[in-house]
């Protein structure tokens, strides 16, 4: 038990900027372990978002909640899949060659394509959560707890969060790793296929949001899917597999499909 509450706050420690105790360090033992608890940190990152959501609503308008809760979510993680995925889009955009878009992704510097899609996926972001507070039934009844007026649009960001990192676990075990390992801050994690085991957990903690929701919001786990293989493949087609900022673009991408894919099912299929 001391070994995995170890691995869980060593991936706690590599996918956020909350404190973790001092026994935690960057040992590749816990590291390469530490992807199981990858979807449950989500529940983490989710929980401080929809608190901010829950706190900023009582007080100020929607939107601004909803900005807000982004906003908490970035500090959270320190905008560590939202860089990835920035670092992509410089890297796809302006490279033409594998050795080209790996040099462009290992440049600290943000290009046009990375602000570009920064804006577009934050904005995308901002408006599908607009969307998601308004298919909760109880929403209109002010005699209410507030938290059970939005229970649906909290375990839908729960939801979110695991299904969308267990994205970026799947692509460890299917997919290959590219680039210079040993300059590589998430050699460990990424070097070394996920055992049984950790994939096992790590779907276990995606999946379990969904006993609390409607069957129906598991459809929207299909097009996940789907987007999160295709996009690994058009990195394994470019430059032979993955690297860390691919994760972190697969992740930004999984949740935005979720989110699309829950409101398609509650305005089409509930």
């Amino acid at each position: 038990m001391k070994k995995e509450i170890r691995i869980f706050f060593t991936a706690l420690m590599f996918l956020t900027r909350l404190p973790v105790p001092k026994f935690t360090d960057h040992s590749p033992e816990y590291l390469e372990k530490s992807a199981r608890y990858f979807p449950l940190i989500g529940w983490i990152v989710a929980a401080i978002s929809g608190l901010t959501f829950l706190v900023f609503n009582k007080y100020v308008s929607e939107d601004i909640a909803i900005l807000a809760s982004i906003i908490a979510g970035i500090f959270t993680t320190g905008a560590f899949h939202e860089d990835g995925f920035a670092d992509v889009c410089d890297a796809f955009g302006g490279g033409w060659t594998k050795e080209k878009i790996l040099a462009i992704m290992k440049d600290s510097r943000l290009g046009t394509y990375g602000v570009t899609g920064l804006i577009g996926i934050l904005a995308a972001k901002f408006l599908l959560l607009k969307e998601l507070p308004k298919f909760t039934p109880d929403l209109i009844d002010p005699s209410l707890n507030i938290f059970l007026n939005y229970k649906n649009f909290l375990l839908v960001l729960v939801a979110a969060h695991a299904i969308s990192r267990l994205m970026g676990v799947l692509t460890i075990y299917f997919f290959e790793y590219v680039t210079d390992l040993d300059g590589s801050k998430s050699k460990p994690v990424t070097s070394s296929k996920p055992s049984i085991v950790t994939l096992l957990i790590a779907a276990l903690f995606a999946l379990l949001p969904f006993a609390f929701l409607s069957w129906h919001f598991a459809l929207a786990i299909i097009p996940v899917v789907l987007i999160a293989y295709r996009l690994a493949g058009y990195f394994k087609k470019w430059i032979g597999g993955y690297t860390g900022d691919c994760l972190g673009a697969i992740q930004q991408v999984s949740e935005l499909t979720f989110y699309l894919g829950v409101l398609i099912v509650w305005r089409y299929i509930i």
